[in-house]
């Protein structure tokens, strides 16, 4: 808005802000982040929280608020800032969407998994009774701000498990984005998303992998914001995950978890006769070489009976179920049988 931004520049009031920072990430780079506001003369109110899925909850979202509360924020100049990953992201997103019914707030996603995926959107939320984002809203930021600097400095199963959901979109929307996952995961994993100088062009692997992401991201997203269609491909994974993950906490992280669920789909979509062998082992293959789990224990076909169910609940009364039907390409289907799912299921398990 040109009138708030002449206001906010004109203005005689000192510039203030309101950061929330995951822990860890304030550990890394919060002298940096001070540094920033103090050299630019910013009043500014940091806020350093654990944002985990096991503390991602209605509690730490009023915490938030009593202390956005306190430091007087003005809803219309000065937009909450959230720093971390995912987790973090979603926790903030909605706290600023109940703070006077919609505060501004600003993404700055510090891991691989929220660069791609939750620095995208509107969506916002917390776990709630042991369900995956139970509660929560459509609260778009008004910026995301992305620097890939950032994962240089988070663990490489964090990377591996962000390059599930940058899978999930080459499965479903883009030949190319799968064979550079192919050609060029042990790299990305090895270099941390870095550019291999200082100049990132676009024959550089990391630059175009997560352009690619988010580009196909977007083109999901945006005309579908409030998820009034419920067809999605960007469901993919999402399925049986959010039931794995919160049972098997803290054993699976959320791009690990959704990498067991497209790899049971994978299986069900060559059960179909959607994929052929060959392409049913590059995908297979290709999560390998992302260090991606394609199996864990705790995915029982009475937990996958469950999530299926649970996912009638809230989807229409039907499954809407994205699968591949190539390398690269994808179509929901309503009419999975029972007895192909467990034959999937059979052939995932012995394989």
């Amino acid at each position: 808005d040109p009138q708030q931004i002449e206001l906010t520049t004109t203005s005689k009031r000192k510039l203030r802000r309101f950061i929330v920072i995951d822990e860890v990430v304030d550990k890394l780079y919060g002298s940096k982040v001070r540094e920033y506001f103090e050299q630019n003369n910013v009043q500014h109110k940091i806020l350093s929280l654990p944002t985990t899925e096991e503390t991602k909850s209605m509690d730490l979202v009023l915490n938030i608020l009593h202390e956005v509360q306190n430091f007087s924020l003005d809803r219309r100049t000065e937009p909450i800032i959230a720093i971390g990953g995912g987790v973090c992201l979603d926790i903030v997103g909605l706290a600023a969407s109940l703070y006077r019914r919609r505060t501004p707030y600003i993404r700055v996603p510090t891991t691989l998994l929220s660069y791609v995926d939750a620095s995208v959107g509107a969506k916002n939320g917390v776990n709630f009774l042991q369900c995956k984002n139970k509660l929560g809203g459509y609260t778009p930021p008004v910026a995301s701000f992305l620097d890939r600097s950032f994962i240089q400095s988070i663990p490489r199963r964090h990377i591996s498990n962000g390059l599930g959901e940058i899978l999930k979109m080459a499965l479903m929307k883009h030949k190319g984005l799968f064979d550079l996952l192919k050609n060029h995961g042990k790299y990305l994993l090895d270099t941390k998303f870095q550019s291999c100088n200082s100049f990132a062009d676009d024959g550089d692997a990391a630059l175009q992998t997560t352009r690619i992401a988010i580009e196909t991201m977007l083109e999901e997203l945006a005309p579908n914001l409030w998820e009034d269609d419920l067809d999605r491909l960007v469901d993919f994974g999402h399925l049986i995950s959010p039931e794995l993950e919160m049972r098997v906490l803290p054993s699976l992280m959320h791009g690990e978890a959704v990498n067991v669920d497209m790899a049971f789909m994978t299986y069900v979509a060559h059960a179909r006769g959607l994929l052929a062998a060959e392409e049913k082992e590059q995908i297979l293959q290709c999560m390998r070489g992302l260090e991606l789990p394609v199996w864990h224990s705790g995915c029982s076909w009475a937990l996958i009976q469950r999530a299926l169910r649970e996912r009638l609940k809230h989807s229409g009364g039907q499954p809407r179920m994205p699968l591949p039907t190539g390398l690269g390409v994808a179509d929901i289907f309503n009419d999975t049988s029972e007895e192909t799912l467990e034959r999937a299921y059979e052939l995932w398990v012995r394989d």
